[in-house]
Formats: structure tokens, sequence, C-alpha cells
């Protein structure tokens, strides 16, 4: 997410200090804040309601919670009887747009679950969610695992080997402990410094983490856009409808990666 430095101004140099489009130059004398703005680069796809242009210079991909933990066959989901074939199905589509992306200049966010080893970032709600008194919980150690379930940097967290191969040293990751991923974390001011106001969504689930954090950054004025065969949910269909319903009337726009990919090659084909 880190951006260029600007060429010199003048005849003296400057030092460019934050991140552009959010950056100062300064030097010795003098500093710069006037904050330009980096080139538009548009991109004109189909959503669901409405024709969007959007701006891929201001635009990044947030991919939330394709974690080991709610999509492998050892994961928690998984051996508490979810089925996990369904949270599986962003995969295919994610691993041919990622690059894509990339090769448009859009910068990738994994927003993942994780958890301090001593749980004391869980409060007894969010507890309560994965543990109701009858099952294992957060922190606990799960049949064929040695790792504790969803404790930062355990199997559980990682990524799904399938997204772990395809994702880059550039990407940026954010670790939640909320629903959200705007609660606790840095993640408003990973996306206020670099000028990421357009945020195309993914991911897992629909209708829960990544609902919430769209929700969320609705309410702190981004663009939010939802990529509908690059999410899903283990939850019953008629949650995936409503949260489709819902993004689509109240908080930004639904489209897909078949729609978003010829968009890409159109803008990436384009002189600058």
């Amino acid at each position: 997410m880190d951006g260029a430095a600007k060429p010199e101004m003048g005849t003296t140099a400057r030092t460019l200090v934050g991140i552009r489009p959010n950056a100062w130059e300064v030097d010795g004398k003098t500093a710069d804040i006037s904050r330009p703005q980096l080139p538009p680069r548009l991109c004109t796809l189909p959503t669901e309601t409405k024709r969007l242009t959007l701006d891929l210079a201001k635009s990044i991909a947030i991919v939330v919670d394709m974690q080991n933990e709610f999509i492998h066959a050892d994961g928690h989901s998984a051996q508490m009887g979810a089925d996990v074939s369904r949270a599986r199905e962003p995969i295919a589509p994610l691993v041919r747009l990622l690059p894509a992306l990339r090769a448009a200049d859009v910068p990738i966010l994994w927003l993942c679950t994780g958890y301090r080893p001593d749980l004391r970032d869980v409060s007894a709600c969010l507890a309560h969610v994965y543990s109701s008194g009858t099952r294992s919980g957060l922190g606990d150690v799960l049949p064929r695992r040695t790792d504790r379930t969803l404790i930062k940097g355990s199997w559980g967290a990682a990524l799904v080997d399938e997204l772990a191969a395809v994702a880059s040293p550039d990407d940026a990751r954010v670790d939640k402990v909320q629903m959200s991923g705007f609660w606790g974390t840095e993640l408003e001011a990973l996306l206020r410094n670099a000028g990421r106001t357009t945020l195309l969504f993914a991911g897992i689930n629909a209708d829960q983490c990544v609902l919430t954090t769209l929700q969320d950054a609705s309410f702190l004025g981004f663009d939010c856009v939802l990529l509908r065969d690059c999410t899903a949910t283990t939850s019953p269909d008629f949650c995936m409808r409503a949260a489709v319903y819902n993004v689509s009337e109240l908080f930004g726009f639904v489209t897909s990666s078949d729609a978003l990919l010829p968009a890409l090659d159109a803008a990436v084909a384009r002189p600058a």
C-alpha cells in the first residue's frame, strides 16, 4: 500500500513523509502539505442496481476471514458441524481475481480473526459465540490439532492454503477481535493514510464479519462494493440473500468478479 516518491520539486531534494496521496514533501526549510492526488484510473462495470464508475487509484480489496479455522476440514467451524464446502466457494474466484487486481495496482488487504494467547481481548459475549458450554471454544485444542483455536500466529488463524499460495508480501494484513474489522484495529488508519476510499469486499461470512465490516465502512464514509461470487456464508440461504439485499439497498453496490475482471483488463490496457 506504499506510494512511490514524487519527483524532486525545484532544485532542492525533498523527502516524502507519509504515504501517497496523504504524504508531505519536506526539506530543511520548507514543507509542502498540499497532498496532490494520484492520477485517476477510472474503471466502469455493471452492478446489480446501476452501472458503476470507480477510481482504481482509490480502491482496495478487503478479503475477510478466509482462514483455516473457518474453511478447512480440521478447522473449528467444520469440527463444530458447519458445512464448510460453502465457505470454500469464494476461493476459486479469488484465485482468478487477485492477480488481476495487483496488475491494476489495486492493493489487497487480508482482514483476519486472531486473538491473544491469554484471551484478554475476548468478551464474554464473543466467547459464547464459539462455545455455549457444550463445545470447544476459543483457545482450545481441537481433535487432530496441536495449535489453539484462533490464536494469532496459529495454523487455524492462517490463510487457507489456496489463498496463501497467491498472497503477496506486499499485501496488508489486519487482525481483528470483533465481527467488524474497524473495532480496535488499525484498519481505518491504513485506509485513510493510503487514500483508499473505495472498498471491494470479499470473504466469509457474508452475513456476519463481511457485512458488519462493510456496514461500518459505509458509516465511516467509505464507498463499498460487495463481490458476490467472492463471498459466501455457512448460514442458511436466506441470510446470504438478506446480506446482499441490504448492501444493494443501503450500504453500497453488489457486483461479481466476472463483471470486474474485464473492467480491470480494459483499465490496464487504456493509455495513461
